[in-house]
């Protein structure tokens, strides 16, 4: 190609360009590499991402631009895993983490490199494209995460929202953790077990723990209760089968509307005409005051056991 003509190749002038470039890319279509290294200098109207990698503008990154620059540095296959995956699949209680996190076939030997991760894999997943970029599935990408993390409320709070939205199970997520390699796992395994219970919610992970604590009889989460006739009560954060003892984690951000509070003050209402044992607990104190609410459990459970167990089922009788 002659001198000059880059200047006019769909690399550079393609409408729809994704504006993130190989250096050696550009000098395949004749651009000078000293033309490169002026172009990306301070001021200049290009911008140096990562070594070999160039930004035709010279604004701050996008995050899609920064997940492509880290997809060719990895090459061929690399797969976008951790936080940044994440964010790609939709989920939104995430670490604020600046790392771009990239997965790479185990015989690559490409290092850390700016503010790219890379990581070598013998289990390269199979991606999922969002925004067409190619990431790993919310299981894989979770637990990716959650082996750099030091918080487990972070940990914690990433896993409840992938469960509780539905992105995967509990049960998925503990099989990518035997699956992968131990090296970090020892927080996430604990911040999984509440889940595998059936606690949905970093709160109910909390009471959960708290229950745990107690010494009270086991009970279930999460689990629809049935009067004798077959009409739904309600489905309490945690249920003691064998008292007919309800636990509410009530939030005062799932009572911002009128509705809100009606549907739990008519859900009470069920709860005291079918003779339940109910106890309300905000989310706040199991942490602030968690003797005080473990007193108030050892107290309701006291009272249920002083009464004869209403006719409350778990299952619908038909």
């Amino acid at each position: 190609m002659r001198r000059g003509t880059w200047a006019t190749d769909p690399l550079i002038t393609c409408p729809d360009r994704l504006e993130v470039v190989r250096a050696a890319d550009l000098e395949e279509i004749g651009v000078p590499r000293r033309t490169i290294s002026r172009r990306c200098a301070p001021g200049g109207p290009w911008r140096a991402l990562l070594p070999g990698i160039v930004l035709l503008g010279n604004g701050v990154p996008t995050d899609e631009q920064r997940g492509r620059a880290a997809l060719l540095h990895g090459r061929t296959d690399a797969v976008l895993t951790g936080t940044y995956a994440l964010r790609r699949h939709g989920l939104e209680k995430l670490p604020g983490e600046e790392e771009v996190h990239v997965l790479i076939p185990a015989s690559r030997d490409i290092t850390d490199v700016g503010f790219v991760h890379v990581e070598r894999t013998t289990r390269l997943p199979r991606p999922h494209l969002r925004g067409g970029l190619p990431v790993a599935p919310v299981p894989r990408a979770v637990i990716d995460s959650a082996r750099r993390l030091t918080s487990e409320d972070e940990v914690q709070t990433m896993m409840a929202e992938a469960v509780q939205r539905r992105f995967c199970t509990p049960e998925m997520l503990a099989d990518e953790l035997d699956r992968g390699r131990t090296t970090g796992t020892a927080m996430p395994r604990r911040a999984l077990t509440p889940l595998l219970a059936g606690a949905k919610s970093v709160a109910e992970a909390d009471a959960w723990r708290l229950w745990r604590r107690s010494g009270l009889p086991a009970g279930r989460w999460n689990v629809p209760i049935y009067d004798v006739h077959g009409r739904y009560i309600a489905t309490p954060d945690f249920w003691c089968d064998e008292l007919a003892l309800a636990w509410e984690i009530d939030s005062y951000r799932y009572h911002t509307s009128f509705d809100d509070y009606r549907a739990t003050v008519a859900r009470n209402a069920r709860y005291v005409a079918a003779g339940i044992v109910v106890l309300q607990t905000l989310p706040s104190r199991l942490r602030t005051e968690p003797g005080k609410v473990a007193d108030e459990l050892q107290a309701a459970f006291r009272t249920a056991q002083a009464r004869p167990r209403p006719n409350v089922l778990l299952k619908r009788v038909a």
